[in-house]
Parts: C-alpha cells; structure tokens; sequence
C-alpha cells in the first residue's frame, strides 16, 4: 500500500479480507474517517472510494455519475488512455434512456412471477446433481459437482444454449473476470465470446425454440422501431450468459461455506425452513461478493459525502463496506444472523443497474442450499477453510473449490 499520509499517491483499493468472508478491515476505519476519499489506480489515475451505505446508494442512483466508462474495473485492472463508445445492448456501460431501452425487454424474463414458473425447473435440475452427488459418495468438490453445473444449466435453458457449449463460455468467464488478465487476452476472449453469441443468434433465427433469445429476435421483427438488432442481441446475450451463472454459481458455493463454518446459522435454518427467504438475503449482504465495488464517472461537478467530484473522475462504490455500515440500521452488521428481517442490502447493487436477474438468484440460492443441507445433513468440508482456493484474484469472490464430504 501507498503511504497515506502522502495526498499526491493516495492509496489502492483495499484488496486483504480480514477472514474469508470479512472485507478489509480498511473499510470501518474509512466509513469513520473519510468516507470518500481518493484512491490510485493501477498503471496511473486517481479516483474516489465511496465507503458509507447512503453515499453509495446516492451515488448508483445519481444520472451525474455515468455507467459508460466506468466498468472497466479501473480500481484492479490498469486504466487504458481511452475507452471505445459502448456498443448497443452493453447494458453495464449505458446510460438512461438508452440502457433502458435494451433492459426492458429482457427484464420481463427476469420477473418474480417468470421465475416462480421456473421454480420447479431449477428443483429439479438441483436434485439431479443431489443425486449424482449421492450416488458418487465423497468428497466431491461442491463447485464442479452442484453450484456450476445447476447455474449453467439454468441460464442455458433461458437463454438456449447448447449445456454441452459449456466448457466454452464458462472457461471464457473464467478469464475474463481475472484480475490478472492482460488487455490482449480480454481482447481475444471477449472477441471468442461475441463469435459464440453471434453463432448462437443466427442459429435462433434460422430454428427458433423456446427460449429467451429466440423471443427477442421475434420481438424485434415485428417491431421496425425495436433496437435489438442480432449484433446487440449478441452483446446482451453474452452478458446474461456469463452474469447468469458465475455470480450465483461463487454464491452458491460461498453460502455453503459460510454456513458450515456459521453451524449455529445452518441449524436454525434447517429447523425453520421458512426462513430461507431471509437466510439468502443476510447471506447476499454478508458477503458481497462483487468484492471490488462499482465504478462510475462524474459527468459534473458533483457533491457526495462533503467532498467535490469533479467532471470526468472516477469515482468507486465499495459494495462489501456499504453492506457492512451499521448506519445502514443493522444491529452489529458484522455478524451473520439470518432471523434478522431483510436489509435493504447493496449486493444487487442499486439505482438503474441494480442486477436485472436478481430474482432468479435468489430463487437458485434458496433451492439449492435448502436442499444441499435437507440432503446431507452430515455434510462437512474435506480440509480446512484456511486451505482453501478463495477467488481474491477474481472480480467475483467465491471459492475455486469447495471439497465437500458427509
């Protein structure tokens, strides 16, 4: 870390959890003292960090503060001198009204009453990997064995995807949510990724099926005005593919770790199964698993918190703190309790971008560790947590593995 008594090198974004579930212990003593303060950015530029759970709610919900260059993952990844113009359907670097434009359509698969229709899809998808699980006996790794393959399973049915096309995209999200990735490697990623799609969106105009993809195409010609052209088609899509199960699927196997190591919690939970509702939320919050926060970029001079941003800087959500402020009005934040009533928690995000598939997660999580537990009430992790692979070298935080026995 930069020396931070030194205004002209402020320092990094806070990256060392203080357990595998806390964040950095940086983010209490920021809520307290400078709630937004100015940060460096690897291969130069500086920007702010905005810590406190209003500031950031204020932040994500203010038009001033513009989505198109401002998630490239500035506060990990070297900032490059300049961004191209977001293409169309890039729903993480628009702006109103054309980011809503390309939402609406798509949210309508997303909706609370379309995923309680997919909910005994997801049951069933679930228990076939129980059961293989089962019949395998342990240890088996959790990640590989259920919370992948059920995610994946999910969004390609929604979406239409060939599930034996996995190893390709999967291994494409893979890298391209490294810290580490090098600009030509994203590059050639993101360029194989939006080859898949494209393949994937001719293939649903020539033989449509029952699927999201296939729906949007005929939406769009039957409307001469729709923006959803194929090419913006193939940038939704590829989002949708990879946000539709990397997230879950590292929440997923998280969660499970969170409750083994938190048995009070698991045993409160398998004794009232009514609360799963509540369990994933406080779960959501606790854990916070876009663990590097949002960035934005002011498009005026801006006051947030006391201090000015001015036009054209950067400017960072620090979601795992948000969720963590005991001004968001939990009693002692810190500690996982899920009997506690719902926070209105961060981990969605908030504001026009809050995640458009949230309830299809929460739907995924709730069945899936419900069931996990109900199946093997014995089950223990094979090594230690210490031991274990933790993704603080990925944008989403999660586990790389999880062996699991019972």
């Amino acid at each position: 870390m930069v020396d931070r008594t030194d205004p002209a090198a402020p320092p990094g974004m806070p990256r060392v959890r203080r357990c595998p579930y806390d964040p950095a212990p940086e983010y209490a003593r920021l809520r307290e003292e400078a709630p937004v303060s100015r940060i460096s950015f690897p291969g130069g530029g500086t920007g702010w960090l905005v810590t406190r759970y209003q500031d950031v709610r204020a932040m994500l919900a203010d038009p001033r503060f513009s989505s198109r260059q401002g998630t490239t993952a500035p506060q990990v990844r070297p900032v490059p001198a300049a961004l191209p113009e977001p293409p169309p359907g890039a729903l993480l670097r628009l702006d109103e009204p054309e980011h809503r434009t390309y939402r609406r359509p798509v949210m309508r698969a997303f909706t609370v009453k379309q995923v309680t229709r997919l909910r005994p899809r997801i049951q069933r998808i679930t228990d076939d990997h129980l059961d293989a699980m089962e019949r395998d006996g342990g240890p088996v790794d959790l990640v590989a064995a259920l919370a992948l393959p059920v995610t994946s399973l999910v969004i390609c049915e929604l979406l239409g995807v060939s599930y034996a096309d996995r190893g390709a995209f999967q291994g494409l999200a893979g890298r391209l949510l490294a810290v580490d990735i090098s600009p030509e490697q994203s590059a050639q990623d993101r360029a194989a990724l939006a080859a898949f799609m494209t393949d994937l969106v001719a293939a649903k105009r020539r033989d449509p099926g029952d699927d999201l993809i296939s729906a949007l195409i005929a939406e769009a010609d039957a409307d001469p005005d729709s923006p959803l052209t194929d090419h913006a088609l193939t940038i939704l899509g590829a989002l949708l593919l990879i946000a539709g199960h990397e997230t879950t699927a590292n929440m997923i196997s998280l969660g499970a770790l969170t409750l083994l190591d938190h048995p009070d919690q698991l045993a409160a939970w398998r004794a009232r199964p009514e609360l799963a509702d509540r369990a994933v939320e406080e779960l959501l919050r606790y854990l916070t698993i876009i663990q590097f926060g949002l960035a934005r970029v002011a498009t005026e001079e801006v006051t947030l918190g006391g201090r000015t941003i001015r036009a054209g800087e950067m400017v960072v959500a620090a979601l795992p703190s948000a969720n963590r402020d005991p001004l968001m009005g939990l009693a002692d934040p810190d500690r996982l309790d899920i009997t506690r009533s719902p926070a209105p928690h961060l981990a969605f995000g908030f504001g026009p971008h809050q995640c458009l598939g949230q309830q299809l997660a929460r739907a995924e999580l709730q069945i899936t560790l419900g069931s996990l537990f109900a199946r093997f009430p014995t089950l223990r992790t094979a090594v230690p947590t210490a031991e274990l692979p933790f993704r603080d070298d990925m944008i989403i935080y999660g586990l790389h593995a999880l062996p699991v026995t019972w």
